[in-house]
């Protein structure tokens, strides 16, 4: 009986034991998205991304660019961001590091000395930089990608087209760790891209499905 019980005991032991590391392996799998949320940033393009990517099983950080008051986005939707960008950084690594869209969200990404050495840094370890709309514009500002290929808002062409090979006929396009989309109605396909190299082709696709989104990886 004694022997019975002592087996029993090792074996619930050993079953404790393997929950544990698959409860640790869970947590070391997550992924994390850290995006900048700068005051004028497209409310779409920041909503949908920070909205796919958490269907993803992405830990997703909203950063505000200033601090983490209210931000006043371009159509004047106001949101409150998780923490400040300066905070953000404190914590750790990101596996990508996303920038909205928007005229004036933009430029105040463009002249972030911060976001600019957040940048530098992201692409020198070969994480993960995506950028929508205006955004690609912040990427050249801060001399990410040169020569790679790219996509943006139509408007930003003229800007980016002397730096990169730009691309006309792609609603996302990737190169590399580079990832970048063209603005407000690709939004779901440049989350989409992100979940899939995040997550994989299958967490992406179930994300699509549950939205009732067509997405072709």
């Amino acid at each position: 009986m004694l022997t019975v019980v002592r087996k029993s005991l090792a074996s619930l032991g050993l079953q404790l034991q393997l929950n544990l590391l698959a409860r640790y392996k869970s947590t070391q799998d997550v992924k994390n998205a850290l995006i900048i949320l700068a005051p004028g940033a497209e409310e779409m393009e920041f909503t949908i991304s920070a909205d796919v990517l958490r269907r993803g099983k992405i830990n997703v950080t909203v950063a505000g660019l200033n601090d983490c008051e209210p931000v006043k986005c371009s159509r004047s939707v106001v949101i409150v961001p998780d923490t400040s960008l300066e905070q953000a950084l404190s914590h750790g690594n990101y596996d990508v590091v996303v920038l909205p869209g928007g005229l004036a969200g933009n430029k105040a990404l463009m002249n972030s000395p911060a976001v600019g050495e957040l940048l530098r840094c992201q692409d020198s370890n070969g994480g993960m930089i995506a950028a929508i709309c205006a955004a690609p514009t912040a990427l050249a500002k801060h001399g990410i990608g040169k020569g790679k290929s790219i996509t943006s808002h139509p408007d930003m062409k003229p800007q980016l087209k002397d730096h990169y090979c730009y691309i006309d006929d792609a609603d996302v396009v990737q190169d590399g760790n580079i990832i970048t989309s063209r603005g407000p109605g690709t939004s779901f396909d440049f989350a989409l891209k992100i979940t899939e190299q995040l997550s994989g082709v299958k967490v992406a696709e179930e994300v699509a499905k549950a939205m009732l989104w067509t997405y072709k990886s």
